[in-house]
């Protein structure tokens, strides 16, 4: 915690109860965040076992200077994914950063399975593992009311909860935090499932005193204004990324109908304008944020016979778009609004789940599965008929759905259709399909993410494309931006959040810090990274690309897979001379 020497985590093991509070004085080094949930995730996770197996642990981390700071506003969950066998790393903003910071805690980290359905509350330094089985099976959205209603406690209140998909473990669940704040990407819905845990509270009214108030307050006034009084941040308040969707179409690097094309032609009719117009009702903020760049939209839906309805208010932006929109053919606002919300009460990953049925959709259009196994017709653009099959694939209700809930590269290997299973090394892709960059980035990322090293903005802006660089600027990218997920800074705000700003922040709040401690930071948290995927037996290089990459044209022409597989290559020499370094 901010001013102590020592880093306060909690241990909690739930198949004996047991509740730890350790102050440890080894891990200043890493400043929180990634640096310290991988660190502590290296400490007790089992690569001998399977993902879900009890012993593996799940890792809560918040950063050095969370909760002080205009826009450090996340936390970061590390674990072995289910989805992919390897890292699993997955960030969610809302209240849960200054909760924990309150509650008085740096970390959490969460062992064993409970003997019954359970839910963890966190109030302070009272920690109790209580009974779920009177919410277990409820949507998302019913337990955060419950648990609103029965959980008492003062301060900073924030609730975690998964839904049927990370009880039934489908492998791409997630974790809604604050109703429109998630851990979405790689599966912890269903680690959090394999071990009983329906929801985590956590409450604390802990305040920090700054020491040097006229140093802090300087810093603060200048990055608040960088905020509220320039153009940095304006587009994520305005249209939120959403602005983006007839932008990428355009460009031919938006994903369309399970990548058959590289843009939709009815994106003017679901761009981030078109929702503000039809949809948008208001606008919120992470705590600690004024940028106000959750935007949420509301659709009207009947529920009875009559001319009764109700309104339905969910949160929207560029991938949920792509992926529930652009992705499966969907032209209408409210149509992708009401698969987002069947997504949301469900608990699963907006983005896995887009995919995947817009892999079972082409799958059944050429024969490789049957309308047996969908129990209904997927075509593109049909939302009823995907919002039925969002519930199936929630509730894994067939075989089909059992394979499909594995995840799409599992669903292809089994079923067929692997060359047209767009994930990379496991994870579904998110909405870009700019070029080699954006291919080579998803590959080599830590979390196989384009918030790893933005591959895709990488692409966008060579004029000249040349491999060399291309992958020393990915190299570059993810080493920086693993410092500042140790502060765990949200990613929006990179470009605010320079090195000079950085250091403003933390000298101004006894982090004594220089430019280069900082690269070493970096270089450390990497190294680590790397390793950790290296124990769980991964290797970029024997990454299996499918070939709708390489028959779809991106923004700049059909890839060539011989271009990518040298990139590849050169990328891991890069981490392979970084891990001989002495840090």
């Amino acid at each position: 915690m901010l001013y102590e020497k020592a880093t306060k985590v909690l241990y909690i093991d739930l198949a004996t109860g047991k509740i730890e509070i350790k102050q440890r004085t080894d891990l200043a080094i890493y400043l929180g965040g990634v640096g310290l949930a991988s660190k502590l995730l290296a400490e007790t996770m089992r690569p001998e076992l399977p993902p879900l197996a009890p012993e593996q642990p799940m890792v809560l981390a918040i950063g050095a200077i969370s909760g002080i700071y205009p826009l450090i506003t996340k936390t970061v969950a590390m674990f072995i994914s289910p989805l992919t066998g390897e890292l699993g790393e997955s960030y969610a903003g809302g209240r849960l950063a200054l909760a924990l910071s309150m509650a008085g805690y740096d970390a959490v980290v969460i062992r064993g399975k409970a003997s019954r359905p359970s839910y963890i509350a966190i109030d302070g330094g009272n920690v109790e593992i209580k009974d779920a089985r009177p919410i277990w099976g409820m949507d998302s959205d019913v337990v955060g009311q419950f648990l609103r209603d029965s959980e008492e406690g003062s301060g900073k209140r924030s609730i975690l909860r998964i839904g049927p998909a990370g009880e039934k473990m489908v492998k791409f669940a997630s974790v809604c935090v604050d109703t429109y704040r998630h851990f979405g990407r790689l599966g912890l819905g269903a680690l959090m499932g394999s071990k009983l845990v329906k929801a985590i509270t956590v409450t604390g009214d802990k305040t920090t005193k700054i020491k040097d108030f006229k140093e802090y307050f300087r810093a603060y006034q200048t990055i608040f204004k960088s905020v509220t009084e320039t153009d940095l941040m304006a587009k994520y308040h305005d249209l939120g990324t959403s602005i983006n969707v007839e932008s990428i179409s355009a460009l031919g690097a938006l994903p369309t109908k399970n990548l058959t094309d590289n843009h939709f032609d009815d994106a003017e009719q679901i761009s981030g304008e078109a929702f503000a117009e039809e949809n948008l009702v208001r606008k919120l903020a992470c705590t600690g944020c004024p940028v106000g760049c959750i935007h949420i939209g509301q659709f009207r839906r009947k529920f009875d016979d009559g001319y009764d309805y109700e309104s339905v208010s969910v949160a929207y932006d560029y991938e949920l778009i792509y992926s529930l929109g652009a992705l499966l053919g969907i032209s209408k606002t409210d149509e992708v609004l009401q698969l987002i919300e069947a997504v949301e009460k469900t608990g699963m990953d907006a983005i896995s789940a887009g995919v995947a049925l817009a892999w079972a959709t082409e799958s059944l259009i050429q024969g490789i599965v049957t309308e047996a196994e969908t129990l209904l017709p997927l075509t593109y653009g049909n939302t009823e008929n995907y919002y039925q099959a969002i519930l199936y694939l929630s509730a894994r209700k067939n075989a089909f759905y059992q394979a499909l809930g594995e995840g799409t590269r599992f669903a292809g290997a089994k079923l067929g259709g692997e060359g047209f299973a767009l994930q990379v090394a496991g994870n579904e892709i998110p909405g870009y399909h700019t070029g080699y960059a954006n291919l080579v980035g998803l590959t080599v990322g830590a979390r196989h993410s384009h918030l790893c090293n933005a591959g895709y903005a990488v692409d966008q802006s060579l004029k000249t494309f040349d491999e060399n660089k291309a992958v020393n600027t990915l190299f570059d990218e993810e080493l920086e931006r693993c410092l500042l997920n140790s502060l765990v800074i949200c990613l929006f705000a990179r470009k605010l959040y320079t090195r000079e700003t950085v250091l403003k922040a933390l000298n101004a709040t006894g982090y004594l810090l220089t430019d280069d401690e900082l690269t070493t930071i970096a270089k450390r948290i990497y190294s680590m990274k790397l390793r950790l995927k290296e124990k769980l037996g991964f290797d970029p290089r024997q990454v299996k690309l499918p070939q709708r990459f390489f028959k779809t044209p991106s923004m700049n022409g059909l890839l060539e897979s011989s271009i990518v597989e040298r990139m590849i290559n050169r990328y891991a020499e890069k981490c392979s001379e970084l891990l001989a370094e002495k840090i």
